[in-house]
């Protein structure tokens, strides 16, 4: 399986990335190929609405997006790491997801599999209630199938992430 991590935090050694190298490593082992994918540091600008791409094409902005999109496109699970700022995925990782609609039609007939990382501050109920409503609504319309999800509470820096949280990773990792 070709499997894209998209990495949408922009401290390389933080949370929610340390716990995607776990799933990167279980997923590894059972021979699935994986592309990791920094989006908080890539050059990608937002979408403009302007509908050129007329949801099948290309999108006119001059970065890395088409070529982010083309590598979508040509997995089979995509993989979404985001830590938890004001109850929604991170404004990098946001930016390309809106710019899933210059593919959007291509995305949809594809089916891809995918599976959400989210890691917060917090540990309580609320934290995580707008994040899980937000990845479900975009499975459904993107016609996903949704594979697994960790969302780790009380994880707000590498070294206060509960070891469940990292073992459940690589679980659905190797699961794959």
């Amino acid at each position: 399986m070709k499997i894209i991590v998209l990495k949408g935090s922009p401290h390389i050694f933080g949370t929610t990335n340390t716990i995607a190298s776990e799933l990167i490593r279980g997923a590894k082992e059972k021979d699935h190929e994986v592309d990791v994918i920094d989006i908080a540091h890539s050059n990608l600008h937002p979408c403009l609405g302007c509908n050129r791409c007329g949801m099948n094409g290309r999108c006119v902005q001059k970065d890395d997006g088409n070529d982010i999109l083309d590598k979508i496109l040509a997995s089979d699970c995509l993989v979404f790491v985001t830590p938890v700022y004001f109850f929604g995925v991170s404004a990098q990782l946001k930016m390309l997801i809106d710019r899933f609609h210059a593919k959007n039609r291509a995305i949809t007939r594809k089916h891809l599999k995918v599976i959400y990382i989210a890691a917060a501050w917090n540990d309580d109920e609320v934290v995580m209630k707008a994040l899980n409503a937000h990845f479900d609504i975009l499975t459904s319309y993107l016609e996903m199938e949704e594979v697994g999800r960790v969302t780790a509470k009380g994880a707000g820096y590498p070294s206060m992430i509960k070891p469940h949280y990292l073992k459940e990773a690589y679980e659905l990792g190797k699961n794959l």
